[in-house]
């Protein structure tokens, strides 16, 4: 079992603690250990951001965007490796895996070029002889907390801009998935990047969660998971000048209306729904059927369902991964059984992988006869699980995808333009998609979601830099001899 450090104040440290690191697929054997650090590391952590921001925000974007892309450099050169890691602690299979880190890499690369853009906008000036500008100027310090289910692609869309906007940061990666995160963590260190900038905390987060979040010197908060832990530390930052940027909890819904390509849908909505066993927060747990097509559309959706092959991530023939662990396995397992009992049908799945009994495998689901008050048409699962629907028209489609506490993501398959505009406009989400799955974004565009699903930073693209950085507006009187 390999024994990892973490980075602290530009070194590589550990504790005489350790938390081990297991494989989903089969949880008997630790794959890894990393350190269980004190509250007074976490302080110390804060202590190395503080004297890092100094001279990190003081530094010339085009070196912050050198660093940038060569630790992208270091990622993809160090792929195989990586994508591993991800696979042995998260269970992804090898594709998942490898494209994860990949567009890690492209988050580097891609707010190394932002970094290197205007950062500020000339204004108009009512004033004779005036020249007003605003411009950008990082925060301080941000505490970044990482969720298991993508241990380096949220990192990576978390840290790559607020560095490249000249913020330092605490990184907690989830203690499920800690290996991933150092990984990113020693691509930016070998790339050049200095000491404090960048600190990695790894820990039991009850020991910890005091000194993580009511350190002083905190100037945001950058936190994806459940709404559970996400409203708490809302709650906790309440009454101090602290930003807070979540991305939380989804129940995302596709609409498949009569006159869509049906073999096509059910392809996209069977990727959308159990990639990474169902454990995205963009994942397509509801399915809206306009009812003329439900049988024909549940037909092929059942076809290709039944098709998918559970198994170690490690595995190519594997096409569903295990879930991240024990606990989520029969969190999955427990919201089946409590949909049976108000009511639905399991048409395939709903059970453990017994050929793997210890692994947190879960076949793919899905249920029928399900109603708009059960709590698998409701609350978040996060496996995979797939609810179907049908409806009677648009009108109705529209009102169940909005009938939600959430607004992360939705779709609709249609080969009408109007309806596919007209779903746009009405459905309540912050991340809409036609023909296409609900899940996929590129580093460019922003994300994120409405309602309980988020607050309303963005993350991705330039958005996410309304979170990262403070806006200084300038006035210069240039006199009457300058402007001759």
């Amino acid at each position: 079992m390999r024994t990892l450090e973490i980075l602290s104040g530009g070194e590589w440290v550990t504790t005489g603690e350790w938390i081990d690191v297991h494989d989903p697929a089969d949880v008997r054997t630790p794959v890894a250990r990393v350190p269980a650090l004190t509250a007074k590391d976490v302080t110390r952590a804060y202590d190395h951001a503080e004297r890092a921001f100094t001279g990190w925000k003081r530094t010339s974007p085009f070196e912050r965007a050198r660093v940038l892309t060569e630790a992208a450099r270091l990622i993809r050169e160090r792929v195989d490796e990586i994508a591993a890691d991800v696979t042995a602690e998260n269970g992804k299979t090898a594709a998942e895996a490898r494209g994860e880190t990949l567009k890690a890499a492209d988050f580097l690369d891609y707010y190394a070029g932002l970094a290197r853009q205007g950062y500020g906008t000339l204004l108009h000036d009512v004033r004779p002889n005036h020249r007003t500008h605003t411009q950008r100027e990082p925060i301080g310090v941000i505490l970044v907390i990482s969720p298991w289910n993508d241990p380096l692609i949220t990192p990576a869309r978390k840290l790559a801009p607020l560095l490249a906007a000249g913020n330092t940061a605490v990184f907690k990666p989830a203690g499920e998935t800690p290996l991933s995160g150092v990984h990113f963590a020693r691509a930016l260190h070998d790339a050049g990047l200095p000491a404090g900038v960048l600190n990695v905390v790894t820990g039991r987060t009850s020991e910890l969660e005091e000194a993580l979040l009511d350190d002083p010197r905190i100037a945001g908060i950058t936190f994806t998971g459940s709404n559970a832990v996400g409203n708490r530390i809302r709650r906790r930052l309440a009454d101090r000048n602290v930003r807070f940027q979540g991305e939380l909890g989804g129940k995302n819904a596709s609409v498949v209306l009569r006159d869509a390509d049906l073999p096509a849908a059910a392809q996209a909505v069977v990727a959308a729904s159990f990639g990474q066993a169902g454990q995205r927060c963009t994942a397509t747990s509801r399915v809206v059927v306009e009812r003329p097509v439900y049988d024909a559309f549940t037909r092929l959706l059942l076809d290709r369902v039944e098709a998918l092959m559970t198994g170690p991530g490690s595995d190519p023939a594997t096409t569903l991964c295990p879930l991240s662990s024990p606990r989520q396995r029969d969190s999955v397992l427990a919201a089946v059984g409590r949909a049976i009992d108000e009511g639905a049908t399991v048409c395939t799945g709903g059970t453990a992988d017994t050929d793997r009994p210890h692994g947190c495998h879960v076949r793919p689901t899905v249920l029928t006869d399900v109603t708009p008050d059960m709590a698998i048409w409701r609350e978040e699962v996060f496996g995979p699980v797939l609810a179907l629907r049908a409806v009677d028209d648009f009108a109705e489609a529209v009102d169940a995808v909005n009938d939600s506490d959430f607004g992360l993501a939705a779709a609709v398959f249609t080969r009408d333009l109007a309806s596919a505009y007209r779903f746009a406009d009405e459905v309540e989400c912050g991340q809409v998609a036609v023909n296409t799955t609900t899940t996929g974004w590129d580093v460019h565009l922003p994300f994120g979601g409405f309602r309980d699903s988020g607050t309303a930073y963005k993350e991705q693209g330039d958005e996410v830099l309304r979170f990262s950085t403070r806006v200084k507006t300038v006035a210069v009187h240039i006199g009457e001899a300058a402007r001759g």
